[in-house]
């Protein structure tokens, strides 16, 4: 298509494993609700899966909203018998997560997360 520049979509999720854990995070930027969270859903089971999952891990660093549908998301995870943790939830989320009781479901944490650039160093 002459004279049209195509512009690549930005990835939704970034993906890494520590250890045993499988971290899944946004690039610091806010879930829209526009994000198919039925695509997200078969991407992260097809991951779990392929990855032999033990712990699932959300990076929220730099999150400040989530769309319902996610928060959806993240319970049916915990029935796929994965440990889910949150990491670095903003003040809001964190309201939201003990509103919804969702922080009984799943571990809560304040972490300094690797990136994969980090790995790379050591």
């Amino acid at each position: 298509m002459k004279g049209e520049e195509m512009v690549e979509a930005t990835p939704i999720l970034e993906v890494y494993q520590v250890g045993p854990t499988t971290i899944v995070g946004f690039g610091g930027r806010d879930v829209l609700d526009t994000v198919n969270v039925a695509v997200c859903r078969d991407e992260i089971l097809a991951l779990i899966e392929k990855v032999k999952c033990e712990i699932l891990a959300f990076d929220l660093t730099g999150v400040t909203l989530l769309p319902s549908g996610l928060l959806g998301l993240l319970t049916s995870i915990t029935k796929t018998n994965v440990d889910v943790h949150i990491y670095n939830p903003s003040e809001d989320i964190q309201d939201v997560l003990e509103t919804t009781k969702l922080n009984t479901l799943m571990e809560v944490h304040q972490v300094e997360v690797p990136t994969p650039s980090d790995e790379s160093k050591s």
